[in-house]
């Protein structure tokens, strides 16, 4: 018997003997769905908008800087 098989069957019992009601087990589906998305998420390791807007307004500012120093660069070279 595979584990799946041993898992309904064990679901089912408890059902039939009236310890688990359906909402009981529509709870522990939602909680384990939930844990597993956060620990899916976790290992994405995504970042919240907040901080990704603060990082691409500096990276900005770096491009900006970047280019007025190129330029400055390029003046001196022609001189």
């Amino acid at each position: 018997m595979s584990d799946k098989e041993k898992i309904l069957k064990t679901i089912s019992s408890l059902l039939e003997t009236g310890i688990l009601t359906v909402n009981d087990v529509k709870k522990e589906l939602i909680t384990n769905f939930k844990f597993r998305k956060d620990d899916i998420v976790n290992k994405l390791d995504l970042v919240s908008r907040e901080e990704f807007e603060v990082l691409k307004s500096l990276v900005e500012k770096q491009n900006l800087k970047i280019k007025k120093l190129s330029k400055k660069t390029k003046k001196v070279k022609k001189s």
